[in-house]
């Protein structure tokens, strides 16, 4: 979706094209995930921070586009809106302090993009919704004026029929309609690339999925949206809502296009793509010339840029990725963990999510007749709306029965097994040990972003104003983030 487009108007016959050109995608890799050898190469790591750009009183500051053009960064890119930026890392080998190496990267991108920002009187953060963010700060004047972002809210409007309604219940309650997508530039991430061998995709994959409750539990760090106190981790019910074009009155309703998936898969990674192709209507219909049929079998690796084009409209939050580099593999995108506290936060949730993913990894058919799909996905939504105290459903082979268990409890009994797990992957010891202490840390103190923002929160309303209050929250936390001092740290 990052690719630029010229074409803002679609006729029903570039859809059919575009359709039909999909399948020969899907056709075409099919041929490719047969061939021997295919994805076969050494496990690489990578990772996308989506950043918010603020002014000194935390105000979201609309300049992304001034930032990107003087830095002239190939991997600093736009985001939906004004404020956003979004920093792509450089994938690194697993077994190359990968950890380590992401970390250096990301401090030394913060600093020189802080360093632009300042004429502006401005910085960039990493949180997963901005706690001063105000419902003026969303609209078509805060959408950065591209033709790829105005041609995907032109087709997620007119797909909708309608206005796009949110509707949020946690300690307090946020309801409102929306004419434009751009709320969904309210969430900001932390989004993990994993490259992962055919042969194991299908067991790694439904792994993800089983633990992404757990990890995302964690990492709460999206409490509030417009000084309304909600869910924990707030991103994941707002990017469903505020992008859900699905018609208010259809009689065969299909998945939104944020979800979490339909059921466990069976059958690989193909499994995902087709049912992408044939589930969800395409919004970009833009066809290449490619012929990825003919190009598949005479040996070689097409692009499937129409395939790559449609995954990226449709955001499940374990997403996997078709990429043609060094003869084409495949990767899961982990898109649920928000952006923050800090790099190191980060980082342990994603040494969190791997090493969990890998535990599972070995289990995980023989616990899913346990464990149905639907349980999988109110864990989700349960960890996501309770953080730390949520209670989720459980499998297990040593008892008659899954049964209901406290998020810590669960992690206190696996935490101590992932260093193991990450090591027997192809991960460096000495990279990961840090993080796991870090999520040592958290899990003692059962301090989480979220929760910090929301006790700083009440403890600033005893004598403030609930905007002053945002505000004072926001420059601390901006400032122990910039520190990069884990959040369970945080006084």
């Amino acid at each position: 979706m990052g690719q630029s487009i010229k074409q803002l108007d679609f006729s029903e016959a570039d859809f059919t094209a575009f359709s039909q050109k999909l399948r020969a995608n899907l056709e075409a890799l099919e041929i490719l995930l047969a061939r021997p050898g295919f994805g076969a190469g050494e496990l690489s790591f990578g990772a996308e921070l989506e950043l918010y750009i603020v002014d000194g009183q935390g105000r979201p500051l609309h300049v992304n586009q001034e930032i990107q053009k003087q830095l002239n960064d190939p991997q600093l890119t736009l985001e939906l809106n004004r404020y956003n930026l979004e920093y792509n890392f450089s994938p690194c080998m697993i077994k190359d302090h990968c950890f380590a190496k992401t970390e250096a990267e990301a401090l030394k991108a913060i600093n020189k993009i802080n360093a632009c920002a300042a004429q502006w009187e401005g910085k960039v953060v990493p949180v997963g919704i901005l706690p001063t963010l105000q419902q003026s700060d969303t609209g078509y004047h805060a959408m950065t004026p591209l033709d790829r972002f105005e041609a995907l809210t032109k087709a997620l409007t007119e797909i909708r029929g309608g206005p796009f309604t949110i509707a949020l219940e946690g300690e307090e309650i946020l309801q409102l309609a929306m004419d434009d997508v751009t709320l969904e530039g309210a969430n900001t991430s932390f989004q993990i690339h994993l490259r992962v061998p055919p042969e194991e995709f299908t067991d790694f994959y439904n792994a993800v999925q089983l633990v992404t409750p757990l990890v995302v539990a964690m990492a709460a760090n999206s409490p509030t949206l417009f000084g309304h106190r909600l869910w924990q981790e707030t991103r994941i019910p707002l990017f469903k809502q505020s992008i859900d074009c699905r018609p208010k009155d259809s009689l065969h309703p299909i998945p939104a296009r944020v979800n979490f998936g339909t059921n466990w898969i069976r059958n690989g990674a193909f499994e995902l793509f087709a049912e992408a192709t044939l589930l969800y209507r395409p919004i970009l219909p833009i066809v290449d010339e490619e012929d990825p049929v003919a190009v598949a079998k005479a040996g070689g690796t097409p692009e499937l840029k129409e395939l790559r084009m449609h995954q990226g409209s449709i955001w499940w939050w374990n997403r996997p990725v078709f990429d043609p580099a060094d003869g084409g593999h495949l990767r899961i995108e982990m898109r649920a963990l928000p952006a923050g506290p800090t790099m190191k936060d980060m980082l342990a949730n994603a040494a969190l999510a791997i090493g969990l993913a890998r535990l599972m990894q070995s289990k995980v058919r023989d616990l899913l007749p346990a464990m149905p799909f639907t349980y999988c996905t109110a864990n989700f939504y349960r960890a996501a709306q309770q953080g730390m105290d949520a209670e989720l459903f459980w499998p297990s082979l040593e008892q008659s029965q899954p049964e209901y268990f406290p998020v810590a409890d669960i992690l206190e009994k696996l935490l101590p097994e992932i260093p193991d797990q990450l090591e027997s992957m192809g991960f460096i010891r000495e990279d990961f040990a840090p993080l796991i202490d870090i999520l040592k840390q958290r899990l003692t103190t059962r301090q989480t972003g979220a929760q910090w923002q929301l006790t700083k929160l009440a403890e600033l309303r005893k004598n403030m104003h609930k905007q002053d209050a945002l505000i004072a929250m926001y420059q601390q936390y901006q400032k122990n983030s910039a520190d990069n001092v884990p959040v369970a740290q945080w006084q």
